[in-house]
């Protein structure tokens, strides 16, 4: 019975793969959604892993309008959950991220996560893992924070359940506001998600 004991307990702490990991914190790991079930068997690896066919068309128009709009010899555009690591142990995934070019540059081009803060982020809902934050928007201003307390100047937050965008900007006031409202990005270049969806589907 003993030995039962300690076999369901060596169970219960064994560890999660790394593969899990969404995103550290400080060595406080963030998984992904519904990590438990693939640990479980009822979900693949790539199943938590992928992008819903909204998030995913959201982040394609708007990088289509960034590619149109941004100067690319001042700017260059990360996407595809582009890692950004400010302090050991700890980095975050960035749906978008707009760096200044030379600064990134400089820092050169390698297999690492980019150390450089970006100069805005835009993120499209996330694939973390909810539960130990309560809801979605503990997690939105955490990692908002983070980024601002990194050297990131704008996170801008574009939500498909509420269809709703949050703006936070270093020193100024945050806002939240809806998906019709004009946002300005950077360098007085505006979106506006609802316009761009609608000429999407036309």
């Amino acid at each position: 019975m003993a030995l039962e004991t300690k076999e369901k307990v060596k169970k219960k702490r064994k560890r999660v793969p790394k593969e899990l990991i969404y995103e550290m914190r400080y060595g406080s790991p963030i998984y992904y959604r519904n990590y438990d079930k693939v640990i479980s068997g009822e979900k693949t690896l790539e199943a938590v892993m992928g992008s819903s066919k909204l998030q995913a068309i959201l982040i394609w128009i708007i990088v289509k309008f960034l590619a149109k709009n941004l100067d690319t010899s001042k700017y260059e555009v990360l996407l595809n959950e582009a890692g950004f690591q400010w302090a050991p142990r700890t980095w975050r995934n960035l749906d978008i991220a707009i760096f200044d070019k030379k600064k990134l540059l400089e820092e050169g081009l390698d297999d690492k996560y980019a150390k450089t803060p970006p100069e805005v982020v835009i993120e499209v809902d996330t694939k973390a893992d909810l539960r130990k934050y309560g809801d979605f928007m503990n997690y939105a201003r955490e990692k908002t924070q983070d980024l601002l307390n990194a050297g990131v100047k704008k996170v801008i937050w574009y939500t498909t359940f509420d269809k709703k965008v949050m703006v936070a900007e270093k020193g100024k006031r945050w806002f939240i506001t809806d998906w019709d409202d004009t946002i300005e990005v950077l360098d007085d270049i505006k979106l506006n998600l609802n316009e761009l969806l609608e000429k999407e589907k036309h």
